[in-house]
């Protein structure tokens, strides 16, 4: 065909015109294949009958290199606690209940389980004990989770050997370092700053630590309430700064509760304190911060620590027994854009309504 040229490889020209190349090329190769694949089985087998090299030989390892083994990989459940010491448990799930203590109600259980398996002896509790104590008053700001983790722990740990439960080792680890007290307070700094977060740890374990009854609702530990007493009283024998901050930040976080329990025993044991307060006011020698701090904790007192009474019930509310009635009124507004309340004299809820509701009819028929 004139003015066509076709654009093909050798092979295929080759193909095109002897169609039968390729069939008869392939009985060769594949007798070639055959012949090539036979000789090397030959040569293997030669090699395997010939070789001195035995499977069950030692692992072999050049002179001046060391065996290396691989280190122990920890999965994420319980194999990883059962390579750890009672130490280490207790530091890791203290470490996380510190930094994510909004996770307490979520893994509170788990861990009190875990303890449960560990903790199968009487030296084993002590030790947790001691642990969970030097955690709870060392960890800055722990001393609340650490109450709450006490309180849990000693409701729900199975062990009871005849030394004592978890709450009463505690209670008697606690009454330790409280035999100290009158050292501690003046002692060097580390040892008051010591000393300081025990009276903030014991203050949190009085508000959190359940003592249950035979019958009725749990109560709190009483001999905690003669201990705070006694502790607030030996600060103030000391009225440097450092004990009188630990003072107050002590009672801010009991003093209602511990006002309350005293009242009910009859006693006045929080107005002695106050007195000694304000006698530390007049005649200390503490930093003017200081004494700012004391003033401002007995104007709260006086306020009955700042709390709210709860008003009349809505139902017998009226204006003359319940300041806050008309508090939470809505607030009309007059043609004029005048407040309205309720609080008003003169004030007629009906007729206001009917007054509002002719001029939203007047406003949308202009």
């Amino acid at each position: 065909m004139d003015g066509i040229t076709l654009n093909i490889s050798k092979s295929t020209f080759v193909f095109l015109l002897f169609p039968d190349a390729r069939k008869q090329s392939k009985p060769q190769q594949s007798a070639y294949s055959n012949s090539s694949s036979a000789s090397k089985v030959s040569n293997v087998d030669s090699l395997v009958k010939s070789s001195k090299l035995s499977a069950n030989a030692p692992e072999f390892v050049p002179s001046g290199l060391t065996s290396y083994e691989d280190p122990t990989v920890y999965d994420d459940g319980e194999n990883y606690y059962s390579e750890m010491t009672l130490a280490d448990m207790v530091a890791d799930f203290l470490g996380h209940l510190s930094s994510s203590p909004g996770s307490f109600e979520s893994d509170i259980e788990y861990i009190a389980s875990m303890f449960n398996s560990w903790v199968t002896t009487e030296e084993l509790l002590q030790e947790l004990v001691e642990l969970i104590y030097t955690q709870s008053t060392a960890i800055p700001n722990f001393s609340y989770t650490g109450a709450r983790l006490c309180n849990y722990l000693s409701l729900h740990l199975t062990i009871s050997p005849p030394s004592g439960n978890f709450r009463q080792l505690l209670l008697k680890r606690c009454r330790t370092e409280f035999e100290q007290r009158d050292v501690a307070v003046r002692g060097d700094p580390d040892t008051q700053k010591r000393f300081h977060s025990f009276v903030l740890f014991l203050g949190e374990l009085y508000l959190n630590l359940e003592v249950k009854s035979g019958k009725g609702a749990p109560n709190r530990a009483d001999i905690l309430l003669t201990a705070l007493k006694d502790l607030l009283n030996c600060l103030f024998s000391s009225p440097v700064d450092a004990n009188l901050i630990c003072a107050v930040k002590l009672l801010k976080l009991t003093g209602s509760v511990l006002e309350d329990a005293w009242k009910e025993k009859g006693t006045s044991d929080m107005s002695a304190l106050i007195q000694r307060i304000e006698n530390i006011v007049l005649d200390g020698t503490c930093s003017r911060d200081v004494k700012q701090m004391l003033l401002k904790l007995v104007e709260l007192r006086s306020s009955d620590w700042g709390r709210v009474h709860t008003a009349a019930a809505a139902s017998n509310a009226t204006p003359d027994n319940d300041p806050n009635y008309f508090m939470n009124e809505p607030t009309f507004y007059t043609a004029d854009g005048t407040p309205f309340t309720a609080a008003d004299p003169g004030y007629n809820m009906r007729s206001f309504m009917r007054k509002t509701f002719i001029l939203k009819i007047r406003l949308k028929s202009t």
